[in-house]
């Protein structure tokens, strides 16, 4: 079970809800260290200062801020103390819109929000009413002295709060530069590709990914700890961007999804037991 790393309440009018939030994703990252090779150490990192060609102390150092090529703006902590959010522990909903109207690119880290025992009614009518309206709540709170934009919503009968980005955090299609313009496409293709969509249309289930990497490098350690023989393979070439016949392309994909389908809907023939 994991551990909750904050508490406070939910507050949205009058009503004040006692939560604590627990992380919904863990990382399944596999992380290295840099080792010396010659003598199988792990490496460390010093603070060096170039100038003084000396290691600098922890407590010697200071915050900055680049404003050109090495020139820097200090800002003491008493600066930063100042500047920073009011700290706090409630998650205050400002407003309630529509699930729709939120693009995933605002969405961060999500988090559950567990009632405390007594809040447990407040709790569930929150629940019940946002899945009834068909709304998800906008909030923001303050956690580790940063401020965060948030959106709250029901997951199942849980309260799933996810993290958001602030409009200057994003950056929208329209600022890129070489964005696209819009070119006349034949009906024929489109009318293709969107069989193509069809035909591998399926209800979306998180079980049938996996990260593979992760899997092949774990069999890979589990291997060398056993002190197995690694033998390596060349990795395949990629065939290089080129110009390709659209139709025939569409063609070819749609006629090798019909067959995967259909082998994927053919009963599989039982082995007889040996008698």
């Amino acid at each position: 079970m994991p551990r909750a790393m904050w508490s406070g309440s939910i507050s949205f009018g009058l009503v004040n809800i006692p939560i604590k939030m627990v992380s919904a994703t863990k990382s399944v990252d596999i992380h290295f260290h840099q080792i010396h090779e010659k003598t199988q150490c792990r490496v460390r990192q010093k603070l060096y200062c170039p100038q003084t060609d000396k290691e600098v102390p922890r407590d010697e150092l200071v915050k900055g801020y680049e404003i050109a090529p090495d020139q820097y703006v200090i800002l003491s902590d008493k600066e930063l103390d100042a500047a920073a959010p009011k700290t706090g522990r409630t998650i205050e909903i400002s407003e309630f819109v529509d699930l729709v109207s939120i693009d995933p690119i605002y969405y961060d880290k999500p988090y559950y929000l567990l009632p405390e025992e007594r809040a447990a009614k407040a709790y569930q009518l929150l629940v019940n009413a946002m899945v009834k309206a068909g709304k998800v709540a906008i909030a923001k709170f303050v956690m580790r002295n940063k401020e965060y934009l948030a959106a709250l919503r029901p997951l199942g009968n849980v309260i799933c709060l996810e993290t958001m980005r602030f409009t200057n955090e994003v950056i929208l299609a329209e600022q890129l530069e070489g964005m696209p313009k819009p070119v006349p496409v034949d009906e024929r293709e489109l009318k293709m590709a969107q069989q193509l969509i069809d035909s591998l249309s399926e209800k979306f289930e998180p079980g049938k990914y996996s990260d593979e990497y992760s899997g092949r490098l774990q069999e890979l350690i589990q291997k060398k700890i056993e002190g197995e023989e690694i033998i390596t393979e060349a990795p395949p070439t990629e065939a290089e961007g080129r110009v390709i016949n659209l139709m025939a392309a569409l063609e070819e994909s749609l006629a090798r999804a019909g067959k995967k389908k259909k082998e994927f809907k053919q009963p599989r023939k039982r082995q007889s037991r040996a008698s």
